[in-house]
Formats: structure tokens, C-alpha cells, sequence
């Protein structure tokens, strides 16, 4: 049994903190303090068809807005700067790269997926060789926990001013009372539909 299976409820959450309805959710790797998602691991084929390789894909809107300050701020220039000029750091960050690629292969299995060879060797965020997305890095942080990824580490220490794992902010984060999501939003989606519109 999967203790990280999603249940329900938690769909249900991911779903209004969303803002759209989640799709292929295979586990909840990282929970707040009071037990809402605050990561979903997502199948690395969509059951459209799409290949997916976000396999960690923070949803919290707490996280996800100051995160995307942090982005705003010029933050991933500078983190891949110092990938060209400490070879440690870069060293770490290649480990963390081939972790991802793990945890994907776990995950795909445990969907009982066949391998997904768009992806092969492709994890996210940049990895590894540069930062694209900070979103990535801390939804592997938090997934895997601390001293895997070192730049989703680092995430964590900048937005400690608004959240940390001690921190829960779900009762304002997003509308419980809200009617659950059910039309797809998604790019992907809507460009499967535009090219097979029956």
C-alpha cells in the first residue's frame, strides 16, 4: 500500500489551489503541517498522452507566489552563474538532476506506465546544467527532502520570510468553500482538443 497515494480530498484540494482540475496525480509527496498537499508527483505520461516531466509540481499558492517573486527578482540568472563557477555546487546539482530522473522512474512504475522515451534523460527545471524554474526545484526539495537538490534548498531559505515547514497557511491560501474545478484549462489540453476537436 502507498501511503502518499492521494485520496479524494486531496484531489479535491489540489484542485482548488489550482485552479483547475489536477490530472494523473500518482502521489502527495509533501504535505503542510495540517495535511493539505503542498506537492502532487504526477504521472510522466498524461493519461492524454502527453509526456510529462514535471514530475513534482508544487501547488500551494503560498509557494507558488513567492516563489515566482523570487523568479521576478533575477534569482535563477544568478544561481545559474554560479553553476559555471563552483564546481562543487554544479557537481551537487548534477546529483540532484539524476535523482529527479530516479524518482520519476518510481513513480512512472508505480503508475504502471510503460517507459516514456520523449523524456529519457530529460528531468526539469533546467537540470543540469542551468535554473529555468524555481517552481521545479523546490517541488523536488520538498518531495525528497533536504541535501538532494542544493538549489531547492536554497529556495527554501529565500522564501523562509513567508513560509517555512513550521508555517501553515492553508486556512487564507486558497478558497475552501469554492466549487471544485472541472473544465480543463491547460494548454496541452486545448491544443489536443484544436487539433481533434470531436
Amino acid at each position: 500500500m502507498n501511503d502518499a497515494a492521494p485520496t479524494p480530498e486531496d484531489l479535491d484540494t489540489l484542485s482548488l489551489q489550482l485552479g483547475r482540475p489536477v490530472r494523473d496525480v500518482v502521489e502527495i509527496p509533501a504535505r503542510c503541517r495540517c495535511g493539505s498537499p503542498l506537492v502532487a508527483a504526477t504521472a510522466p505520461r498524461l493519461s492524454s498522452g502527453i509526456p510529462f516531466p514535471t514530475t513534482f509540481y508544487l501547488t500551494h499558492p503560498t509557494l507558488t507566489t513567492a516563489v515566482s517573486r523570487l523568479e521576478a527578482a533575477g534569482v535563477m540568472a544568478e544561481m545559474t552563474q554560479r553553476l559555471t563557477e563552483d564546481p562543487e555546487l554544479a557537481k551537487a546539482y548534477a546529483a540532484a538532476h539524476r535523482n529527479y530522473l530516479s524518482e520519476r522512474e518510481r513513480i512512472r512504475q508505480l503508475a504502471g506506465l510503460e517507459p516514456v522515451w520523449e523524456i529519457d534523460g530529460v528531468s526539469a527545471g533546467g537540470m543540469p546544467e542551468r535554473v529555468k524554474c524555481l517552481h521545479v526545484l523546490l517541488g523536488h526539495r520538498l518531495a525528497v527532502g533536504p541535501g538532494i537538490n542544493p538549489l531547492g534548498d536554497e529556495t527554501l531559505d529565500l522564501i523562509s520570510d513567508e513560509w517555512t515547514p513550521q508555517t501553515c497557511t492553508c486556512d487564507t491560501a486558497w478558497d475552501h468553500q469554492a466549487e471544485v474545478p472541472t473544465r480543463e484549462l491547460s494548454r496541452h489540453e486545448r491544443r489536443l482538443r484544436e487539433k481533434d476537436p470531436s
